[in-house]
């Protein structure tokens, strides 16, 4: 097979750390590594398959310099729209992880259980584009029911971990909690939040738009409409809990058909990379514990609506780092290899 040399813009952030941990684990055919970083960063290792790899400055011309073959991006809407372009001039395929190219016409917006066949279009730009973390694990779980029932409208709301605002997230949540046993909790203030995240719940991820809905939330709409290719009405509350990792989301989903909830069940045990977990009686459901460091997008507390027939309800849980970015990034990138070398 094949080895090629793969750029991580952004190598040393929470999402540029966990591809390597997962390029790692998938035995991903890496001929040599390129960590691109601001420079700050430069200098610092980066360990991949027993080797140590040094963190280069990103420069319109590393890609080159570099020999880039594929390119993961993940350092922010402005890296990405200001480099990307200079990796695919270089020839790279750039799998880019922020939202500045996910709605543009010509770039596909892809997850690999859904519409693969939309990689083709990466010669476009150069460019594909990983979907928002809540989107991608959420359309794994609507892909097989639209092919069974014909989705109509989903209404969500999330349940999102700190970890989804990056390492700032992560240390505010803990510092918080330092100070709630330290009794030194009405002291904090927020930096990264826009409210204390410790012990709170917060309806607010990203700006809020013209429309009341969050951008985060218009994501999720836009998002799986492009992915599922269908304009279905789709409504998003998107809300920031004290949980390290791992998005939660409780879904309905209205259809066009009538569920057969048995025929449900089934589609989602055969779906890839989707696990069920779902045994009330014995208290067994998905939950961030259960995901969090794995590669599956787990369901469960799946019913039928009390009152209509074409309404079904679920719980489905999956970690946002892996399976909503880094993961999703390097099976796109799997994907992408098989294309090209069939």
């Amino acid at each position: 097979m094949k080895k090629y040399n793969v750029a991580i813009v952004g190598a040393t952030g929470a999402v540029g750390e966990e591809l390597v941990r997962v390029l790692e684990e998938v035995d991903f055919p890496i001929n040599t590594l390129v960590p691109l970083a601001s420079s700050k960063s430069v200098g610092l290792d980066v360990e991949l398959k027993g080797k140590t790899y040094k963190v280069l400055e990103l420069t319109e011309k590393a890609f080159e310099e570099n020999d880039v073959e594929i390119a993961f991006f993940s350092a922010g809407g402005d890296i990405s729209a200001h480099y990307a372009p200079y990796a695919a001039e270089a020839g790279a395929v750039v799998i880019d992880n922020t939202s500045h190219f996910r709605m543009d016409a010509d770039v596909p917006l892809v997850v690999p259980e859904c519409n693969p066949n939309d990689i083709e279009q990466w010669q476009n730009k150069g460019i594909i584009a990983n979907p928002n973390c809540s989107t991608i694990q959420m359309v794994q779980v609507l892909k097989p029911l639209d092919e069974l029932f014909n989705i109509t409208r989903v209404d969500v709301a999330t349940y999102q971990a700190v970890s989804g605002a990056g390492k700032g997230g992560m240390e505010e949540l803990v510092n918080q909690m330092q100070d709630f046993f330290a009794f030194k909790l009405d002291q904090c203030e927020p930096k990264t939040f826009a409210h204390q995240i410790a012990l709170n719940v917060i309806p607010h991820i990203d700006v809020f738009m013209d429309n009341a809905y969050t951008k985060e939330e218009m994501k999720m709409v836009n998002e799986t409409q492009k992915i599922l290719g269908k304009k279905m009405e789709i409504s998003a509350t998107c809300v920031r809990v004290p949980v390290m990792r791992s998005h939660s989301e409780a879904i309905t989903i209205h259809f066009e058909k009538d569920v057969n909830l048995d025929k449900a069940i089934e589609a989602l045990k055969n779906a890839e990379n989707v696990i069920v977990i779902d045994n009330p009686a014995k208290k067994e459901y998905p939950m961030p514990i259960i995901s969090t460091d794995t590669n599956d997008t787990y369901v469960g507390r799946i019913r039928k609506d009390i009152n209509r027939d074409n309404v079904l309800h679920l719980w489905c849980v999956a970690d946002q780092i892996r399976v909503g970015a880094a993961t999703n990034a390097v099976r796109i990138a799997q994907k992408w290899i098989k294309l090209e070398e069939a």
